[in-house]
Formats: C-alpha cells, structure tokens, sequence
C-alpha cells in the first residue's frame, strides 16, 4: 500500500501572519517577510506531523491510494479521514492494464474516524492476482486556514513554534511532541484494537 500526496498545501493556506503574532515577532519594519519562508517550512513540519500522528488531513487537497488488493470487497476502509470525495478508481491486472471503474459502482461512506469506499452493490471487484487498485481522493477539514477546528489549528501554531524556539537542537528524542500539543491532538487520534486493526 502506498499514499501519495499529489499536490502539497498551498502556501496561501499557510498561517504565516498568524504564525508571526503567536511568535510576538516585531512587525512594520522593512524586512518583515525576511523570515517567511522559514516560518513556512515549520509550518508545514508542524502539519505534516500532527497529520501522522492523527491520520487526520488538515489542508484540504488531492491524494492516490495504491493497494495490491481489498482488505475486505465489502467495504475498504481509507487510510486518511475525513475524505470529501473519491475522484476515481482504477483497477491494474497483472499486465499493468488500467480499468476505470465507473462513478456508479461505488460509494463514499463519510466517517470521521475511518472512512471507507463501499460498493453499489453487494462487493467491490475482484482485484485479480498480480494486479492492484489506485484510487484517487480529495481529503481535508478546510480549503483554508480560518475553517479548520480551532484545536487543530492552535496545536499546528503551538508545534511550528515549538520546532522554531528549538530549532538548533539536537538532543530531542524522537518522536518530541510538547504535552500541550498533545493534550489538543488526542480527540483526533484513532483508536487501533487488534492485529491489523484500521487500514
């Protein structure tokens, strides 16, 4: 299984202003966008960790979904929550052959936690041995900044400042989340029970 993200979290998405007021960095002088693009790339880490660590998409944006086959044909269960649309499904036989499956033969089950692709009728198609499935879907809380959860957002500005404030340091264990990060995050987290429980 493989998820790719296709297009990265614009920069007009990012908070960089209200980065900039959470960090109290001095503002009307003429070098204030000096440091932009270093507060963007904390942002970003700061996204892109609290993504994995919750399974949760912040950013609103194009993802594809490669597995060699379904986990169950009654209903596959998406590694990213909440998707808002599933743009396309392909099936791959073993000679690399492509076949769109059409929009009609399948469903999305909206969930907040584990999302799933559910078929129109009683069980997704087989996915011959050799082959695999891509598919393709658009996944996030918001397009923009000021329509995400305010706790998720506030977590992302308390982490990138976090990565800021420690930027030079090295003797961090892996894996440092401040507490205060994840005290907010933790609601999103998924509840894994059982071998193999989730994806």
């Amino acid at each position: 299984m493989m998820l790719i993200e296709e297009v990265t979290v614009p920069d007009a998405a990012l908070p960089v202003a209200e980065f900039k007021a959470h960090l109290r960095l001095g503002t009307g002088f003429g070098e204030d966008s000096l440091q932009d693009g270093v507060l963007k790339g904390f942002l970003r880490a700061a996204i892109a960790a609290i993504e994995a660590r919750t399974g949760k998409i912040l950013i609103s944006r194009e993802f594809t979904w490669s597995l060699t086959g379904w986990r169950d044909r009654s209903g596959q269960i998406l590694p990213v929550a909440p998707v808002t649309a599933i743009t396309g499904v392909t099936l791959i036989d073993e000679l690399e052959v492509e076949t769109e499956m059409p929009a009609d033969q399948f469903r999305l089950e909206q969930d907040s936690q584990r999302p799933r692709i559910r078929p129109a009728g009683s069980l997704l198609p087989m996915v011959r041995t050799g082959g695999g499935v891509r598919i393709g879907l658009t996944a996030g809380y918001a397009s923009e900044w000021g329509r995400l959860p305010a706790d998720l957002g506030q977590a992302v500005l308390l982490l990138a400042a976090h990565y800021y404030e420690y930027r030079n340091e090295t003797a961090l264990s892996d894996g440092c989340m401040p507490f205060g990060v994840s005290s907010l995050i933790q609601r999103y987290r998924s509840m894994r029970i059982g071998i193999g429980a989730g994806i």
